[in-house]
């Protein structure tokens, strides 16, 4: 069959429209679906794939070739046999000298480096194989995932050439999970781990949360909430981590722990947690000794210290390096890193929130031992709908960096809200970190510092035990772009959602093509019916549920959306230039100029930086006051939108993923409007200001929205 015969064949095979009697589908599978195909396509895929040939033998190669005998089977009918014979019509996962002993010529390929790989569909004696070429087993695992990707893509196996290996050594999922089983800012359900049964009692969805993040590249997770339990660290939940490390580990994945502080005196019984006592050292040095016996490859502990009243090295007027030093020292002999993160800010501190992070690290940077890897917030407050890039990415220049990202929605409407992220993080990436031509902020954790290994993504995971992981299907998409871009970082947001669409759903472009471009605006009307024009943080305390700009007398200032918009009679937004807090400083003088001035902002962070007047001009001529109110409207409209086009793709999805997302896109046009009203009601009431031409009113008065109450709101522990 040939190629341009092919790919039709898979496409008609593989399509979904119209489904009839489609398989019943309740998202578990994720993007591993593997669903049959229909002859020709499936006669000729099993012609593609008559054996299996893998040289080595461990538990890893044992993954990969369980995962091409799962997914070939099932989009094939049949699985391929294990052959220790080459032959026309095989499948090959080799390193580039076992390749050489079997007769097909390849070259050594460093490029790849130990995690990388390449597909590469070839002529041999008379007809063609497919090799997965890889400088490791790991390599070759990764390999063998992404060429059932790309068959159920529609791609034929024996025809693909493609190489990959990854830019971030470190590509890590933050589980903010609690030992009762909650999980903090969770929209799925509850923890996977079932902490209360482990280690006797491994649950099967172990395995599967393995082979789903090692599809996507992932390989590190954080069990414990960065709010840590001191009780984490105790014999009895070191255990339960091993158990959980022995299933991650053919697959490449390594288990860290979140760990507190005060832990030495909780666990240990000591007086103190200064990082300089003698005690202390020797408490850390004790109890990574114990994790490594139990954890070989145990990967180190991420830290959140002196933030939001966690305990940390400035309890004892310690430095946060000389806080992470001793944590550092504790697992260097067994090759372990110290994440430790730079999201701090203190009640008794005046300063804007957004500078408090780079005032606290930026004095601190080559001063980091050289295991410790600083984790930054993608922006400088909290994973709003829209910031700036953290100023510390193009600041700290001798300290390896992660970039955290939040996976999980706790400001952008839940699991029920259909916002795709992977543009939110591309937006971040591609920021230029100088104002005048980098590095990005991808390159900048590309480079570790000059430090091979250290530097990385991690991404709060949106994952519970809700059936479908993620509480939705359309939120396992942010899961699938996270570790596309934590791969690798310079990579389109819309291809890797026309992937992640092709291998979910269907690939026929009838149905890809739309729901892309669904996705694709999604975060945007997301940001135009929430917070639109630069504002931040205005949704209801808390819970985050919500709008809620009128909240004012709340402890402290900055948990209060008054402090971020400031809005009265005369205007509205943030003064962080010269005569404000004069934020601005923290990054590049280039960039910094650029933002001194309104007209050179750009518009989507006017009021993050500036508190202009209701009769400002925007660059279309409006005046600020329309503009957001034209925002607002025009946030609720994309969501109307979106609920129209999903409704017409009803033909070419299962009845089970197509309810559950009609349903949520239900609700979330009602929340949508329910931002708009509420948010147009307050800023009337503060600017005095008539509401535009031709604009529907709230459909409420403001005292309504502020009567609101939701105790029980998910994902607040």
């Amino acid at each position: 069959m040939g190629l341009r015969l092919w790919r039709w064949a898979m496409m008609v095979a593989l399509a979904s429209a119209p489904l009839g009697a489609a398989r019943a589908d309740d998202g578990y599978d994720l993007w591993l679906r593997y669903r049959p195909v229909a002859a020709p396509a499936r006669a000729a895929l099993a012609a593609q794939a008559r054996s299996l040939v893998i040289p080595g033998r461990s538990a890893t190669l044992d993954a990969a070739a369980a995962e091409l005998r799962r997914g070939l089977g099932g989009m094939a009918g049949v699985a391929p046999p294990a052959a220790a014979t080459l032959a026309p019509g095989a499948i090959l996962l080799a390193r580039p000298a076992e390749a050489r002993r079997l007769g097909v010529a390849v070259a050594d390929a460093p490029e790849l480096g130990r995690e990388g790989f390449r597909l590469r569909g070839m002529a041999w004696r008379g007809g063609r194989i497919t090799l997965v070429l890889a400088n490791s087993d790991l390599g070759l695992l990764y390999g063998a995932f992404r060429l059932l990707e790309r068959i159920e893509a529609g791609e034929r196996p024996d025809r693909i050439d493609f190489a990959t290996a990854p830019h971030l050594a470190l590509r890590m999922l933050d589980h903010w999970d609690n030992l009762d089983g909650g999980v903090e800012r969770g929209y799925a359900g509850h923890s996977i781990w079932d902490w209360w049964h482990l280690p006797d009692r491994a649950d099967p969805r172990y395995t599967d949360y393995a082979r789903a993040n090692a599809s996507i590249g992932i390989n590190g997770t954080v069990l414990n909430n960065v709010n840590a339990s001191a009780e984490s660290l105790s014999p009895r939940y070191i255990a339960k981590a091993a158990a959980l490390a022995d299933i991650f580990r053919p697959y490449g994945i390594k288990v860290y722990l979140s760990a507190r502080f005060s832990a030495p005196i909780e666990l240990g019984g000591l007086k103190t947690a200064d990082p300089l006592d003698p005690g202390v050292r020797a408490w850390w040095r004790a109890k990574a000794d114990e994790i490594y016996r139990a954890i070989p490859d145990f990967g180190g502990f991420l830290v959140k210290a002196n933030s939001e009243g966690q305990p940390g090295p400035q309890d004892y007027h310690r430095s946060h390096a000389e806080g992470a030093a001793a944590l550092a020292d504790a697992v260097r002999p067994h090759g372990g890193v110290i994440l430790y993160r730079a999201f701090v800010y203190a009640h008794d501190n005046p300063e804007d929130r957004a500078k408090q992070a780079y005032d606290d690290f930026k004095p601190l940077d080559g001063r980091f031992a050289d295991n410790v890897i600083v984790q930054v917030k993608n922006g400088p407050i909290d994973f709003q709908p829209r910031e700036p890039f953290h100023p510390l990415f193009g600041a700290m220049l001798r300290t390896p960096l992660m970039m955290e990202v939040q996976i999980t929605k706790e400001y952008l409407g839940f699991a029920t809200h259909l916002v795709y992220l992977g543009p939110l993080f591309e937006e971040v990436l591609r920021s230029d970190t100088s104002g005048a031509g980098g590095p990005s902020v991808a390159q900048v954790l590309e480079r570790g510092a000059g430090r091979p290994g250290l530097g990385g993504m991690a991404g709060v995971a949106n994952i519970g035990d809700d059936r479908n992981w993620s509480g939705s299907i359309f939120d396992q998409a942010n899961w699938f772009a996270f570790g596309r871009l934590a791969w690798d970082p310079e990579a389109s947001s819309e291809a890797i959602a026309r992937e992640w669409t092709a291998i979910s759903f269907t690939p026929d472009p009838r149905f890809v093509t739309p729901v892309v471009a669904m996705m694709m605006g999604s975060r945007e009307a997301a940001v135009n019916y929430m917070t639109p024009l630069g504002l931040a943080h205005q949704m209801a305390t808390g819970h985050h549920y919500g709008p809620g700009p009128w909240v004012h007398d709340l402890a402290r200032p900055e948990w209060n959306p008054t402090y971020y918009a400031r809005a009265d009679a005369d205007g509205i937004g943030f003064d962080r230039t010269a005569t404000g807090s004069n934020a601005i400083a923290q990054y590049a003088p280039d960039l910094a100029r650029r933002l001194a001035d309104p007209r050179t902002t750009p518009e989507a962070l006017l009021l993050w930086f500036h508190h202009l007047p209701w009769s400002y001009r925007l660059a279309d001529g409006e005046t600020l006051w329309e503009g957001l109110v034209r925002h607002y409207d025009r946030g609720v409209a994309s969501v109307a939108a979106m609920r129209r086009q999903w409704a017409a793709l009803a033909p070419y999805v299962d009845p089970e993923r197509f309810a559950l997302t009609e349903t949520y896109l239900a609700i979330q046009q009602r929340e949508a409007q329910w931002w708009r009203d509420a948010s147009i009601a307050y800023w009337r009431s503060v600017s005095h200001r008539p509401l535009p031409a031709n604009v529907a009113p709230p459909a409420h008065d403001l005292d309504y929205y502020e009567s609101l109450r939701f105790p029980y709101a998910p994902g607040h522990i």
